[in-house]
């Protein structure tokens, strides 16, 4: 039985780079972009309750989406929809097939001047697609129903190996994963699917470095075939939080559409069963909070710039400019944001590559149906737990080379972290289990029920 109360907006624009360019994701690239395996897009997703109130989630296949691009868009959309920043979710597949988004990880490659401009002029027209697709989404609204249920598949392997030198990445065969596949279908009154949104937390580096052709990814083909599957509908991939997780297999563009392919067959699955009705009304919050950097010196970013990789003198040289200014780097803005919809069912987004642990956690800690989706609305690093930071490698350590930061994360980014996911869900009516429990010992007589 179709329930009003939801409308429903759906488009997409493809985002595919017109010229060779320099793709983003691997150090070991040699040159740019040589043509494409298939196109790349943005989609959008516009959703409105029965109050008028409105929420957009945007889905791209980017290696990521810098605030420097997501902010203006939002501020267009601002303008010309009345839409507030905390009503649009930015998300990218990080897809390592995909091209350079500039300034996300310009440090990982060995740019020159005629590299950075067409960088950046792929960013300008980025911005322009991107506002595009979220103003023909929300010029699209229609009746829909809006079901959720979730499936699992297991190709995903955690990839933090532990080894007497330290941890490197591999395959951790006992380390956390997350095999959930959340599932949103939507569909028209007349019970057409329009879209279906999906997600998995897995990295999308099945298809090898040493390819050249712009893709997808795993999630690309996946969306392809649930698209040749389900024609007219819209097929859009959210990552999760798979900042510690690889693919197993991986390393070949067949491997990454057999992947794709058993993903995409999951998800069709779930979405032809019975699913959970998701109810309005539309709740929404976001937040900036700041992560502190380890402590650093300019000494160190010296003695770094004597070293034979080209990306940690790029680094350094950074650093040192940013002393040379008297503004060393010793914080991130780091952003959070909810979008809960009626009492059951919230997507919680997440800036940068946040390892699986936040996920399993949250997990645990709130009610109800929550997707915790990493690779949104930014991307400045990977952002840790205590126990991988303690433990270093790269998640924790080296990656902040490839994104021109000053080095690890102070002790103290998990505990932030949460402290701005617990402000931004209270904002949204979502109170953890423990937090209710609390609520309840102290309205109990003695307090001890």
């Amino acid at each position: 039985m179709f329930t009003e109360g939801y409308s429903v907006g759906v488009a997409r624009v493809e985002i595919t780079p017109e010229t060779p360019m320099w793709m983003s994701g691997y150090a070991d690239r040699l040159w740019p972009s040589q043509g494409s395996v298939h196109p790349l897009w943005a989609k959008a997703l516009a959703i409105q309750d029965c109050r008028r109130s409105r929420a957009v989630v945007v889905t791209t296949d980017l290696i990521g989406l810098p605030r420097e691009v997501t902010a203006p868009v939002a501020s267009r959309v601002r303008e010309r929809h009345g839409l507030e920043r905390s009503r649009i979710v930015f998300n990218a597949t990080h897809t390592h097939a995909g091209p350079l988004v500039w300034p996300t990880l310009k440090n990982m490659l060995p740019l020159g001047p005629k590299d950075e401009r067409a960088a950046i002029e792929y960013g300008r027209k980025l911005s322009d697609q991107l506002f595009s697709v979220i103003d023909m989404a929300l010029s699209d609204l229609a009746p829909a129903r809006v079901c959720y249920g979730e499936g699992t598949v297991d190709f995903a392997v955690n990839r933090r190996e532990r080894t007497p030198e330290g941890v490197r990445i591999g395959i951790n065969p006992v380390g956390p994963v997350d095999p959930r596949v959340p599932v949103l279908r939507i569909q028209s009154e007349t019970g057409r699917l329009r879209a279906v949104v999906f997600g998995y937390a897995c990295h999308n580096t099945a298809s090898a470095s040493d390819s050249y052709r712009l893709n997808g990814d795993y999630a690309g083909f996946a969306q392809i075939e649930l698209e040749t599957r389900h024609p007219g509908a819209a097929a859009m991939f959210l990552m999760l939080c798979g900042g510690d997780q690889n693919p197993n297999p991986r390393g070949s563009i067949e491997v990454a559409a057999s992947l794709g392919r058993r993903l995409a067959a999951e998800v069709d699955r779930v979405a032809n069963t019975e699913l959970r009705e998701v109810c309005h009304p539309i709740r929404v919050a976001f937040e900036t909070i700041s992560l502190n950097f380890a402590p650093h010196t300019r000494q160190m970013f010296e003695d770094e710039r004597r070293s034979s990789d080209p990306a940690r003198v790029r680094r350094a040289k950074a650093m040192l400019a940013a002393y040379d200014d008297r503004r060393p780097i010793r914080q991130t803005p780091y952003p959070i944001q909810a979008l809960r919809f009626g009492p059951g069912f919230t997507i919680l987004a997440l800036g940068g590559e946040v390892v699986v642990a936040y996920a399993l956690r949250l997990k645990k800690e709130y009610p109800g149906d929550v997707i915790v989706a990493g690779y949104s609305n930014d991307l400045m690093s990977y952002i840790p737990s205590q126990r991988i930071l303690r433990e270093g490698g790269y998640e924790a350590v080296d990656s902040m080379v490839f994104y021109g930061l000053p080095g690890p994360y102070a002790d103290d980014v998990e505990d932030r972290v949460l402290a701005g996911i617990h402000a931004v869900m209270r904002l949204v009516g979502l109170h953890s289990k423990s937090a209710q429990k609390e609520a309840e010992d102290a309205d109990s007589p003695d307090g001890d029920l």
